[in-house]
């Protein structure tokens, strides 16, 4: 069975001819451009559309699908996520970029092998991404994901390390 990641939901119309109104994450921009076919999830069924155009208005995309021409045929979608296939997400990553889903429950070690908790959680700040690590002290610490913090991130085993600078986990 495919699995599908969400990149971004309609919000609303946009004109009459059909175009819709989509939120994404920021900092996808490229990403978002480059889409040339999407699912859109209604009734827990992923229905293929083709993007006809996709341009960037704002903070916003507005996208026009192939075969959605009016603003009725539209209204069905309002409210509903964007998805794109993972095969074509993991295509498109970049060195040292990685899936949400991956990261969370890795555990995170120091550089010298202490195991200090997991990754429950990845957030953005608007300037960088944050890991949540829960502590063996069950506290929730908020990790910057930055190359001064993050020393290595290994997929196969499972494991982040991190350079734990007095103060960052308690």
């Amino acid at each position: 069975m495919d699995k599908y990641i969400s990149v971004g939901k309609i919000l609303n119309f946009h004109g009459i001819k059909g175009e819709a109104k989509v939120g994404f994450s920021k900092g996808q921009e490229d990403f978002i451009l480059g889409l040339d076919s999407v699912y859109i999830r209604k009734d827990n069924q992923y229905i293929p559309f083709k993007v006809q155009s996709v341009r960037l208005n704002k903070n916003f995309a507005l996208f026009k699908f192939e075969g959605i021409d009016s603003i009725n045929e539209l209204m069905d979608y309002k409210g509903s996520l964007i998805f794109v296939e993972e095969g074509y997400i993991r295509e498109n990553l970049e060195e040292n970029e990685f899936l949400i889903d991956e990261l969370v429950g890795m555990s995170v070690y120091d550089t010298e092998s202490k195991k200090l908790g997991f990754v429950v959680g990845v957030s953005n700040n608007g300037a960088n991404d944050l890991l949540s690590v829960k502590t063996n002290s069950k506290h929730i610490c908020l990790v910057p994901f930055i190359e001064a913090f993050i020393k290595n991130v290994d997929i196969e085993s499972k494991t982040i390390v991190i350079n734990n600078i007095e103060g960052l986990l308690e």
